[in-house]
């Protein structure tokens, strides 16, 4: 009955969405007290009753239920058991019952961390994030059911897709769905200001930490999923542009210009429109993100599902809360109303640059990414976009990006004299020194990497001059650094990691080396100064598949570096087989070496050899940038009531007219 148990908890979570959705609503229309205070109680309650249906999913899991058809297609008594939890959220049901549960940690998590929020303030909020659990929850119920039985009942089940059993998979979609989901609260938190027409700076700094901890998780997830498919898919690269890493990487970039957009309307009351639309189209993006992982309407190795029916549902429920959001931000706009002015050279002008830069980069890619499906819809032939289109985007719009990090920095807010900043020439003529410096260090000249390291050297120098500058009126001591506010440190923080991902995707971009050789046992091949020798291959056997395991020693200077023991598995269950590549990981450098086919009667076998410089910097800048995040997240001044909620200009607003 434990199953049973569990689909009674996610009925019963779709009940308390609607009362936290509905009753809350009432109550602030009219102003209702005791309505109001059903929100907390409520959202609550629907995240306890979702943990127990999460957990009864589990349970079947791990006890081999095959009576569930859910279990008996993604898992088998020969699979271990952390891809067994892990298998919860291996497929369509299960994971879309994970992201109604993170989004009820989300939910809880609001009501018991936003004290400071007023209780009607708060009830909007919890009571739109209602809304959506309400969509998802529906959806799950209706189309997904992941407790569905299954007779007769097999004495085996199948097995989960053998590229998700691996630990990087466990843990990406629940990182990647905290970093989605939590979008949800800058959301909810601008659907409820423009409802209650108080789009001021307090919604802007109740929701600032909330955004930071969502763009943390988002980052890493997507991080994780980068480095999952370098080392488990054996072809070498770190980003394919495949339709559902742009799916996660659209909402990413909207989300970092939301991050910055919300500091500008905190402490400028500016930027009030841009944060609200960034709010709905970074949330939009991430709903869109589910549909082309669930829909099939494109091809990736990340998709989860290629139901038509489930796609159509999740379309109209993105269209619905895209159409009503947008709506809702119609009607307000003309009463949207900014009480600070800033000069033409401002920080305010930057930040704005900098707001649209990221959001023509995630159209541009929302527009590669969606131009196949309107070719066929329209009859016009498969087509499809490829690293060039990405690629030339991805540098067209993120070289002014670097250069605006660097420079913005050092603007001062509201206005700024174009005299004082000549002198910025300076570190942007020793920034293009040093890229010269460090490309001729390399083993030959690219003018590309000259721009990358030019623009990383540039954000360093810049990144550092800015973070000094807090100094020019102090001396530097251990009092002083203790006085300044974690937001300032997490800023400067994030953008070294920017600069460290930077240098990454730059040296490994232009300076890998690859080749597919053919090497008899004791043979060997020397690339980039390594020497590969192949000792041969040998059969094992784990515990749900069978395959071969490669001996490839390297040396350099005569010196072992080495052991590598990539493999070549055939799963019992499925027959594809599936390359586990062996890499030498070091700071500067990856060896990487992927078993390929048997050639012959001698032994022979087709490698894959890669050489990757620099390559652990581009996770390694993530795993900054994320920090960077974290530490602004703990700055006290986002959790106190807002002192300066409304300007002057604001108090002597007329009646209905926006902050």
């Amino acid at each position: 009955m434990i199953v049973e148990f569990g689909q009674f908890a996610l009925i019963l979570a779709l009940i308390l969405a609607l009362i936290q959705a509905v009753l809350p609503l009432i109550g602030t229309l009219i102003n209702l007290p005791n309505l109001i205070l059903v929100a907390r109680p409520a959202a609550q309650a629907q995240f306890l009753a979702l943990v127990i249906s999460f957990a009864c999913l589990v349970y079947a899991f791990v006890i081999h239920d095959f009576s569930v058809a859910y279990v008996a297609n993604n898992s088998n008594t020969n699979l271990p058991l952390l891809y067994r939890v892990s298998a919860v959220w291996g497929a369509h049901e299960g994971s879309l019952l994970l992201w109604a549960l993170v989004l009820s940690l989300w939910t809880f998590a609001v009501t018991i961390f936003s004290r400071q929020v007023p209780p009607l303030m708060l009830a909007r909020v919890v009571s739109i994030m209602g809304w959506i659990s309400i969509g998802f929850l529906l959806f799950l119920i209706i189309t997904s059911n992941p407790f569905a039985r299954l007779f007769p009942v097999p004495a085996q089940g199948h097995d989960l897709n053998p590229l998700l059993q691996d630990f990087g998979l466990a843990i990406h979609p629940p990182m990647l769905y905290m970093g989605y989901v939590g979008l949800s609260v800058a959301f909810a938190f601008a659907i409820a200001a423009m409802w209650a027409n108080r789009l001021d700076s307090a919604w802007a700094r109740w929701s600032r930490p909330w955004t930071n901890i969502a763009w943390i998780f988002l980052t890493l997830g997507i991080a994780l999923g980068s480095w999952w498919a370098y080392y488990e898919l054996g072809w070498g690269g770190w980003w394919f542009w495949d339709p559902v890493e742009n799916a996660s990487f659209m909402p990413w970039l909207v989300a970092t210009a939301l991050i910055h957009s919300l500091a500008v309307t905190d402490k400028r009351s500016s930027f009030k429109a841009w944060t609200a639309l960034l709010a709905i189209f970074a949330f939009s993006l991430s709903l869109l993100g589910t549909f082309l992982v669930r829909s099939g309407v494109l091809t990736s190795v990340h998709a989860f599902a290629s139901d038509p029916e489930r796609g159509v549902f999740i379309l109209l429920f993105l269209l619905l809360v895209v159409g009503g959001s947008l709506t809702l931000f119609a009607m307000r706009a003309p009463l949207i109303k900014s009480h600070s002015q800033f000069s033409l050279l401002s920080r305010e002008t930057a930040l704005l640059l900098n707001n649209i830069f990221l959001v023509v980069l995630a159209i541009g890619i929302l527009a590669g990414t969606l131009f196949p499906i309107f070719t066929v819809a329209l009859n016009l032939g498969k087509y499809s976009v490829g690293f060039p289109f990405f690629n030339f985007i991805f540098v067209l719009l993120g070289t002014p990006l670097a250069l605006l990090l660097g420079f913005g920095q050092l603007l001062r807010w509201k206005k700024d004299r174009a005299r004082q900043h000549i002198t910025k020439l300076i570190p942007l003529a020793i920034s293009i020194l040093l890229a010269v410096a460090s490309v001729l260090m390399m083993s030959y000249f690219s003018f590309y990497a000259l721009l990358g390291m030019s623009l990383a050297w540039w954000m360093l120098i810049m990144t550092i001059t800015s973070f000094m500058q807090r100094f020019k009126n102090q001396p530097f001591s251990f009092s002083s650094l203790r006085k300044i506010p974690p937001s300032y440190y997490g800023t400067h923080i994030a953008h070294i990691g920017v600069v460290v991902f930077c240098v990454g995707i730059t040296l490994t971009s232009n300076y890998s080396s690859k080749k597919d050789v053919l090497l008899k046992p004791g043979e060997s091949y020397q690339m980039d100064g390594y020497r590969y020798k192949f000792n041969g291959a040998k059969q094992i056997t784990g515990p749900n598949y069978r395959g071969y395991e490669g001996d490839v020693v390297i040396t350099k200077n005569n010196t072992v570096i080495a052991n590598m023991k990539p493999q070549k598995r055939i799963y019992f269950s499925q027959q594809n087989p599936m390359t586990e590549a062996a890499i030498d990981a070091g700071f500067t450098r990856d060896l990487f070496v992927a078993l390929g086919e048997e050639r012959g009667q001698a032994g022979a076998w087709t490698l894959r050899l890669y050489y990757k410089p620099f390559i652990r910097w581009i996770w390694l800048g993530a795993i900054i940038m994320s920090l960077g995040g974290l530490v602004a997240s703990f700055d006290k001044r986002y959790r106190q009531k807002n002192k300066r909620t409304q300007t002057a200009a604001e108090k002597d607003r007329p009646d209905g007219e926006l902050a």
